[in-house]
């Protein structure tokens, strides 16, 4: 970012020198344990702690309740620049992290006093107190984002009113923190009658409440720090005053939706710095024909185009964060064409980088083929490259862009 204030420099140096001093000496010294089928023992309790101490871990969380509140007008740009240096660490951190900011926003905007009152200070008093988002379903995840408005696309989810209590009933799959989260958001559908937009609510559900069961953690090939979880909610009741928003909840989930495309971005962008870090120092070391290979010249060459590659994903991320924090009409369109342009574009740098490590590229044990592993999961995280594309269009040709078919005959 070309000026940065100084809140956002100090904040960028503390969570460089975190990663540089615990989390990439952690990762390079326990690769096995990304492997480790029990999930709750990857990743080890005192790296969470660090991302506390540090001050990184709360952000988005009001003030008063202990948290760090970023400055409004530039919150997503920081947000971006955490994400990014998280990500050069461990993607997988860095995603367990940025569900915790997001989260913690859409609490900051939606949740009755009440419930900040309980829930903020638990998320920050309890290092491994994690939050989930949860909207995929195991019938229904990006495609809903066609710019199809029908009952048809609506949630599987379904919350009915029962007196005092909503019940609901339903699965989700694919959340990030999902198994190992103790907060979630949940997104049903209540007025199966309308589209999507017009029908689907959002709850806030403790991990204990009876009916929810944590189904699984899905085995991911990378970001595998972060424990994907799948749930399923059987007669699932939620006190009246924990619905959030009701029926309008996707519309008022923009604080969420929107920042989450640059943070995602952001990740990716981590990602093909560490690539980058990674390569530019083998090729700059090791020696193949007699020769380092950076003097071979279509080593020099991929190596020009990995950096090419990585600012101009920077210059587009930047900019679409600086149109989200100013609320720009291009916002929305900038955004996904952020996260869609960062999913291509680092993963292509990730290929450089395994490809110029040779046959030490393929080795677990040497590292590099970490990063292709994480970037090969950008394209399908946050939304699918092709919906993406879909979104970009509608966002710039709302009136002219596709029109709903209708049901299969």
């Amino acid at each position: 970012m070309a000026s940065l204030s100084e809140e956002q420099r100090m904040m960028r140096q503390s969570c460089r020198d975190f990663v540089d001093d615990v989390v990439i000496p952690f990762i390079r010294g326990n690769w096995q344990r990304e492997w480790d089928m029990r999930p709750e023992a990857r990743l080890p309790p005192e790296i969470l702690e660090g991302a506390q101490n540090v001050g990184i871990r709360t952000l988005g969380v009001p003030e008063e309740f202990g948290g760090v509140e970023l400055e409004k007008g530039t919150e997503t740009q920081t947000f971006a620049i955490i994400a990014e240096e998280m990500a050069r660490g461990d993607s997988g951190l860095s995603d367990k992290l940025v569900q915790i900011w997001k989260v913690s926003v859409l609490l900051r905007n939606l949740a009755p006093r009440h419930l900040q009152e309980r829930w903020f200070p638990r998320i920050v008093e309890d290092p491994q107190f994690l939050l989930a988002h949860c909207l995929t379903e195991p019938r229904g995840a990006s495609d809903r984002w066609l710019p199809y408005n029908v009952p048809e696309a609506a949630m599987q989810t379904r919350a009915v009113k029962q007196g005092q209590e909503w019940v609901i009933n339903g699965r989700k799959q694919f959340i990030s923190n999902g198994y190992d989260a103790g907060l979630f958001v949940v997104y049903a559908n209540t007025n199966p009658k309308v589209g999507m937009l017009q029908g689907t609510s959002s709850f806030l559900v403790p991990r204990d409440t009876p009916g929810l069961t944590v189904a699984r953690c899905n085995e991911t090939l990378g970001c595998r720090f972060m424990n994907n979880g799948e749930l399923v909610f059987e007669d699932m009741r939620v006190p009246e005053d924990h619905l959030l928003a009701e029926n309008d909840a996707l519309g008022r989930a923009g604080v969420y939706f929107q920042p989450g495309k640059i943070i995602q971005a952001a990740k990716n962008l981590g990602v093909g710095v560490r690539a980058f870090e990674l390569t530019a120092d083998y090729v700059q070391n090791y020696v193949q024909g007699g020769r380092i290979l950076i003097k071979h010249q279509a080593v020099a060459l991929r190596l020009a185009d990995m950096a090419t590659r990585i600012e101009a994903v920077r210059a587009l991320t930047e900019r679409a964060a600086a149109a989200v924090d100013a609320k720009a009409g291009d916002a929305d369109a900038l955004c996904n064409m952020a996260k869609l342009f960062a999913s291509e574009e680092i993963l292509k740098v990730a290929t450089h980088a395994v490809e110029l490590h040779g046959g030490n590229g393929m080795m677990l044990d040497f590292g590099v083929e970490k990063v292709f592993r994480d970037a090969a999961i950008f394209p399908h995280m946050d939304g699918t490259t092709d919906i993406s594309r879909f979104k970009i269009v509608k966002a710039m040709f709302p009136e002219t862009a596709g029109k709903y078919a209708g049901p299969e005959a």
